[in-house]
């Protein structure tokens, strides 16, 4: 079995183009991200809320990411990203707490919520650093949850916000944003991305961008490419996973490159024995 670190001596790459564990500057982004990005970095100083939307395999997870490093580099901002979306009320404040610096008691939600909201008003009054929220997985979250934070942001009479929140989601997340439980949340929320199936020269030009940055720019045919864009539906995870077990197929077969030759041999579904017609009765007597 070849390990990870024979399969990247093998090709000479700086680590698998196909696993989801990429360095951020090594994300394509997707088509829409930058100008999302731009809005937020515009946004961030002022609070708020914004969404990033999409099916599952459609690339949420990796632009989240890649959002993240463009705003930690950005001056006086302080990223926070919440692990457990699915918490209850309770552990919701605690993770909160971790990662803003505020011990809370859980035993006092009133206490929780007003220890909270002075620590980010001193905190933003004395360094003008502002807290930036990052949720993955946000559809997890509890009803009750998101009508907490959208509490605990604003002040001043909802003329202020002391926290900028991105919940990133499947489909679902929009949806309940219209109802009437969370609509006060939904109708704040100032920029949006929704991303979707990919087309082939998109998913081309993620392929031939991932490769390129984990130094492997000729490890697939051009063939194979246009073969795996095919195939993949306009999903990133479809083609990513198709890649990764091209390339791991690859490294045991001891293979210079990744071709269509091995796409037939590891991928492409078996062709389906095709059945005998039956001899027509009296024919021949």
């Amino acid at each position: 079995m070849t390990t990870d670190k024979q399969l990247l001596g093998l090709y000479g790459l700086k680590w698998n183009p196909f696993l989801p564990l990429l360095p951020a500057e090594a994300v394509w982004p997707l088509p829409g991200a930058e100008a999302f990005a731009h809005r937020l970095e515009a946004l961030v100083s002022h609070g708020g809320f914004a969404l990033l939307t999409g099916d599952p395999g459609h690339g949420k997870s990796k632009t989240l990411q890649w959002l993240a490093a463009r705003l930690t580099r950005l001056p006086d901002i302080t990223v926070g990203v919440m692990e457990r979306p699915q918490n209850r009320l309770a552990d919701f404040y605690r993770e909160l707490g971790d990662l803003f610096g505020v011990p809370l008691s859980v035993a006092s939600r009133y206490g929780g919520f007003k220890a909270l909201r002075t620590r980010w008003r001193a905190h933003c009054e004395a360094t003008l650093l502002r807290p930036v929220l990052l949720i993955d997985e946000a559809q997890e979250l509890a009803s009750d949850c998101l009508t907490e934070l959208r509490l605990l942001a604003s002040t001043r009479f909802d003329s202020e916000s002391l926290l900028f929140t991105l919940l990133v989601g499947d489909t679902r997340l929009p949806e309940r944003f219209r109802t009437p439980e969370l609509l006060p949340l939904g109708s704040r929320i100032r920029a949006r991305l929704a991303l979707g199936p990919l087309p082939p020269e998109d998913l081309q030009a993620y392929l031939a961008f991932s490769l390129e940055q984990a130094g492997g720019p000729h490890l697939c045919t051009p063939e194979l490419v246009q073969t795996l864009v095919t195939h993949a539906a306009g999903n990133l995870r479809v083609l990513t996973a198709m890649g990764a077990e091209l390339l791991t197929a690859a490294a045991e077969r001891n293979l210079p490159r990744l071709d269509e030759g091995l796409y037939l041999q590891v991928l492409a579904p078996p062709a389906k024995p095709r059945r005998a017609r039956p001899a027509e009765s009296g024919k021949g007597t």
